[in-house]
């Protein structure tokens, strides 16, 4: 029921406010058309950028050192106020005339702004229809026409890309898909266990993590743990460091090792560029069953459709090997 009200909403133009429910199950009163808004979880921006309305940030957890790709494609970013960490300072919201803040679900400043009468949309989620959601309820909150047509059409998009690696992988036996393990961070060791976006799009791109007995993003374990789990295929997420980092994991042998692609989120984590982390994952897992796909093609039309940037040729070739724009 939550969801065909969501959609019914979408398919309508909405001249007043519409009260949302937020991911963390609150509902919210956001202006009728919010234009400065303060988005305080770092993925939650490709969602901003995918619905047409990253230019409405004003405030901004993000640095352009970190997310070169982001500011880049968005660049109105460098003119908005960036802070450390992930608080914005409540005075210096009211004096910007900020009228809506994103947060992420667990952030404690939030109840800060919401007392200084700022309205505050709290984002969160750990699969894909749970993305969906998010995109949902951001171009619900943001009420326009365009927000709300591009969540649509990106869930369409999302749901397609679904479909096809379920048409790709799907007959694979347990001993096809090889187990594969993503480390987030290589000092500290952090890797990504069950229970989020990671496991999500490993199973879906025909594969097994790797990091059995494990829950939850960013997991510290040691070095000896990896080894124990000898996985077939190490994906390393773009700014994870150099394997020589840890020594010890050089003993790791007959393994696969990946660098992820990173754009203007890294695609291995909470951004709405995961749809293109299925494919690519997909081909890396399988290449005989994605040989027909063009990951520089398959990018520069992504951007294209959902961030109004017209990527080169080359440009598509650096995202995919996780490089920097001045690489």
């Amino acid at each position: 029921m939550r969801l065909a009200v969501l959609a019914l909403a979408l398919c309508s133009s909405v001249a007043l406010a519409v009260p949302v429910t937020d991911d963390s199950g609150q509902w919210v009163d956001p202006p009728a058309h919010p234009q400065r808004i303060a988005d305080g979880w770092f993925a939650h921006h490709a969602l901003m950028m995918t619905l047409g309305a990253g230019g409405n940030i004003v405030a901004t957890v993000n640095h352009a050192d970190r997310q070169p790709w982001m500011f880049k494609v968005q660049p109105s970013l460098n003119q908005a106020q960036t802070v450390n960490g992930t608080a914005f300072n409540v005075e210096t919201l009211l004096a910007d005339k900020v009228d809506l803040v994103f947060t992420s679900t667990g952030d404690r400043q939030a109840l800060a702004y919401q007392q200084a009468g700022i309205a505050v949309v709290r984002m969160g989620f750990n699969d894909l229809p749970g993305l969906e959601h998010s995109l949902t309820v951001t171009a619900l909150a943001l009420n326009t026409d365009i927000a709300r047509q591009r969540a649509h059409d990106y869930n369409a998009w999302l749901d397609s890309q679904v479909t096809d690696l379920h048409r790709r992988t799907a007959d694979l036996a347990d001993a096809q898909r090889p187990r594969v393990l993503h480390i987030a961070s290589l000092n500290p060791l952090r890797v990504d266990g069950a229970d989020t976006l990671i496991n999500t799009w490993i199973n879906l791109a025909g594969g097994r993590n790797a990091a059995t007995g494990l829950k939850g993003n960013l997991q510290a374990v040691d070095a000896e743990q990896v080894l124990a789990w000898h996985p077939d295929v190490v994906i390393l997420a773009a700014d994870a460091g150099d394997l020589k980092q840890v020594p010890l994991l050089w003993q790791l042998q007959g393994v696969k090792v990946l660098r992820n692609p990173a754009g203007v989120f890294p695609w291995d984590r909470y951004g709405t560029e995961v749809g293109l982390q299925l494919l690519w994952a997909g081909q890396q897992l399988h290449p005989q069953r994605f040989k027909d796909v063009d990951m520089v093609q398959q990018t520069m039309g992504f951007y294209r459709r959902f961030f109004d940037y017209p990527l080169s040729v080359q440009q598509a070739g650096q995202i995919l090997a996780g490089q920097h724009p001045d690489a």
